[in-house]
């Protein structure tokens, strides 16, 4: 049994260990990234194949003779054409949930330098602007706090559930939308609203939507439209849910007050990506999921997928 990992620098950059695949597989080959020239006859020999963001297009998938089971090293797994994998036999598990905390907890980082400026006012102390002020305290920028204002969720899954928790506990009032029917007994303190609502009474707007085709761009002119001028957008789900070109547009002319995003719709970024350069957008290179904590939870269940395929009882299958 041949083990392929495509990409897994980004997972375990030398502080975790593969190990453990040793007693699993009778062989495996660990590539930090894989151009995807190189996908094919890197993958030729995998009966198990594991990608984290290598692209695996059907007709790859279909010159695979001996593949069985792919795992992916992340929750998303729109990188995999997963209906070939299935039409071929193949099993793709993805590694659900490992993140929440994580991801939660840079919501309110991107969100708390967007009202404190803490960066920049320490760039200020150490370029000397203390030292010279007569004053015991300046400020460079507004700042603003976030008990008694609105902290709007896009989508209700078990990250938004985590940040309406720190949002309550900063004492600001919070809304929802989610377009699915759930059990959301626990949270009395979330009023739950159309989209329309949640746009317009939201001072920060928090997105947690999965990548879907409904999805996709949905954050354009008409959607900033609709927000407060005072309001700031944080992402930390999926880069092409934003519509990059409107985003920087209304940033630039203040139909929005700021915006934090760890997401890009193409990563890394093309130089000209219009959010690079746009005023009030903090951007963060995705690493909302990288903690070792999460990193280290993702191993395990990484683990649990391939040991769940090797005893014919495969668990996290998405296709």
């Amino acid at each position: 049994m041949n083990l392929v990992i495509l990409d897994g620098y980004a997972e375990n950059p030398g502080d975790l260990s593969w190990d453990w695949l040793r007693e699993k597989v009778d062989s495996f080959v660990v590539y930090d990234y894989t151009a995807p020239e190189d996908v094919l006859a890197r993958s030729l020999d995998a009966d198990i194949l594991v990608t984290n963001k290598t692209v695996l297009p059907g007709d790859i998938l279909r010159k695979l003779p001996k593949l069985k089971f792919i795992s992916t090293l992340s929750t998303g797994y729109n990188v995999i054409d997963t209906a070939v994998a299935r039409e071929l036999g193949v099993s793709v598990s993805n590694i659900p949930a490992y993140s929440t905390d994580g991801v939660a907890q840079l919501v309110f980082a991107l969100l708390l330098e967007l009202m404190n400026h803490v960066g920049l006012h320490n760039d200020s102390v150490k370029a000397g602007d203390w030292t010279r002020s007569r004053h015991f305290c300046y400020w460079k920028a507004p700042l603003t706090e976030l008990h008694g204002k609105t902290f709007g969720i896009f989508g209700f899954g078990q990250i938004g559930k985590a940040v309406a928790q720190i949002a309550n506990a900063f004492g600001m009032r919070v809304l929802a939308t989610s377009p699915h029917s759930r059990d959301y007994s626990g949270f009395g303190s979330v009023e739950f609203v159309a989209p329309d609502t949640l746009l317009q009474e939201s001072d920060v707007l928090s997105l947690h939507c999965p990548l879907t085709p409904e999805t996709t761009g949905l954050v354009n002119e008409a959607f900033l439209a609709k927000m407060k001028p005072t309001a700031v957008l944080i992402n930390t789900s999926r880069g092409p849910v934003i519509n990059e070109t409107d985003l920087a547009a209304a940033l630039n002319a203040g139909r929005i007050a700021g915006a934090g995003v760890d997401v890009l719709s193409t990563e890394p970024p093309k130089a000209d990506n219009p959010l690079l350069s746009c005023k009030n957008c903090i951007i963060t290179p995705h690493i909302a999921w990288a903690s070792l904590e999460a990193r280290t939870r993702l191993m395990n269940i990484f683990k649990a997928n391939v040991e769940g395929y090797l005893r014919g009882e495969e668990i996290n299958v998405v296709n």
